[in-house]
């Protein structure tokens, strides 16, 4: 155990990642994470509407079809389990809420911005960084810096919108 009580030179860190990453790729094909929790809002909206109303939509018959046993749903289940078991286990668990109005509107519009972008891209950012930049390629720097930009301007705003 005495492995995870250090940190790893970063060089190492990174050529295990793109080992493990090609070794996934080799086996299984692309990993995206976004891909699953797609599938989880077709589940949640098939459910919701009814089939029939899902099939109309192109999107759910063109790119994915509903599926529960569509192997991506269970990494995105396991990563928020994790991120939970992680947060409780060091004292970080905290559940908080925007105390004004246009914070709750800066943080919707933000996350029908990201939606739409993870859409348009067909990667998310978690791929990107352990996926596609470990295995040197120019679509993942091109997220990265779309990213990093996105996340500058809205920090920008976000300052201003709330005085800060």
């Amino acid at each position: 155990m005495e492995f995870f009580k250090k940190t790893l030179d970063p060089v190492i860190a990174l050529a295990a990642i793109a080992f493990l990453d090609i070794f996934l790729f080799v086996q299984i094909g692309a990993w995206t994470v976004g891909g699953g929790e797609t599938m989880m809002a077709g589940l949640i909206a098939s459910f919701f509407m009814g089939t029939e109303a899902l099939e109309r939509i192109p999107f759910w018959q063109l790119v994915f079809t509903p599926d529960a046993g569509y192997w991506k749903i269970y990494i995105s289940l396991g990563m928020l389990f994790g991120a939970v078991v992680g947060a409780v286990a060091s004292g970080e668990f905290f559940i908080r809420y925007p105390k004004r109005l246009s914070e709750w509107v800066m943080i919707t519009i933000g996350g029908i911005l990201m939606g739409i972008g993870i859409r348009l891209a067909f990667v998310c950012n978690v791929s990107t960084f352990f996926g596609l930049t470990p295995e040197l390629n120019l679509g993942g720097y091109l997220s990265i810096s779309g990213i990093i930009a996105g996340a500058w301007v809205g920090s920008i705003i976000y300052k201003k919108i709330l005085g800060l």
